[in-house]
C-alpha cells in the first residue's frame, strides 16, 4: 500500500483503464477522469476510486477536475495524461476538417490542458514536484499509412514531453513519455485481422497484453523524482515498427 496519488485521463478503457486497475491493486490513490461515468466505474470494479466525468479537451471541466483533486487529496504525485482517439485511416485530402479538429481537442488540447493544470498543482504543493507520463505511440517515430492527424498529434506529445522535462527541473517534476505498439484495446483489435501496410498490402499484426503497458506506467510511475524515463518504447515483439517502412 502506499499514499501516492495519480490522475489516469481516458480512464474509461483500453490503456487508460488497464493502467487504473493496476494502480488500484498496487494500493495506489486513484483518480480517473473520462467521459463516461458508467465506464469510470466499471474500470474502478468497485474498489475506491476518484471518479471524475470530464472531457480532457474543455478547459473548464479539466480545471474542476483537478479543483476536486486539490479538495480531495491536496496533492498529486503522478498524472497519466492518456487520453486519445484516432480516425479510419485516409489520405489527407480525404479527412473531414471537422474530424481533425476533434482529435487534436482530444490528443493536442487535452494533452496540453490536462499536463498544465497537473505542473501546476505539482509546482504549488508541497512538497513541491511530482511526474507527469504522457501517453505517445509508436506514431511518434513513424506513421502508419493514411495516419496524418493521428501521427501530427502525437508528433506533438513529444514536444509536450521535452519541454516539460525541461521546464520541470526547476520544480521537481520529471516528464516523460510511453510510446505504445500493438497493445491489444478495443482501438486495435482489427489488427488481429489485417492492417494496412506501406507497400500496399494488408497484413495480420502481432498484438501484446495491455497489462504489459500497465507494468511499465507502474514503473516509470515508482522511480523518485531524481530520476526519469524520458521515451520508453513498448511493442508487440514482431510488429513492422522496426524496420517499418
Amino acid at each position: 500500500m502506499t499514499d501516492k496519488t495519480i490522475l489516469i485521463t481516458g480512464a474509461g478503457s483500453g490503456i487508460g483503464r488497464a493502467t487504473a486497475r493496476a494502480f488500484l491493486a498496487a494500493g495506489w490513490r486513484v483518480a480517473l477522469l473520462g467521459r463516461r461515468v458508467a465506464a469510470l466505474e466499471e474500470t474502478a470494479g468497485g474498489r475506491e476510486a476518484l471518479v471524475l466525468p470530464a472531457d480532457a479537451g474543455e478547459p473548464e471541466q479539466v480545471a474542476a477536475a483537478f479543483a476536486r483533486i486539490g479538495a480531495e487529496w491536496g496533492r498529486l504525485d503522478v498524472l497519466f495524461n492518456n487520453a486519445g482517439v484516432a480516425l479510419p485511416g485516409l489520405p489527407i485530402d480525404e479527412i473531414a476538417v471537422e474530424d481533425w479538429l476533434r482529435l487534436c481537442q482530444t490528443n493536442i488540447t487535452g494533452m496540453f490542458l490536462c499536463a498544465r493544470e497537473a505542473f501546476g498543482m505539482m509546482r504549488r504543493q508541497s512538497p513541491q514536484g511530482g511526474r507527469i507520463i504522457n501517453n505517445g505511440s509508436i506514431s511518434a517515430h513513424v506513421p502508419r499509412p493514411g495516419s496524418a492527424p493521428y501521427t501530427m498529434s502525437k508528433h506533438a506529445v513529444t514536444g509536450l514531453t521535452r519541454t516539460l522535462a525541461l521546464d520541470g527541473r526547476a520544480f521537481d517534476i520529471a516528464c516523460g513519455q510511453i510510446d505504445i505498439g500493438n497493445a491489444l484495446t478495443e482501438i486495435s483489435a482489427g489488427f488481429t485481422k489485417g492492417v494496412a501496410q506501406a507497400d500496399g498490402s494488408v497484413r495480420v499484426e502481432p498484438v501484446m497484453e495491455v497489462g504489459h503497458v500497465a507494468d511499465a506506467v507502474l514503473h516509470m510511475a515508482g522511480l523518485p523524482l531524481s530520476v526519469n524515463v524520458p521515451f520508453m518504447t513498448i511493442m508487440a515483439r514482431d510488429m513492422p515498427y522496426i524496420g517499418r517502412g
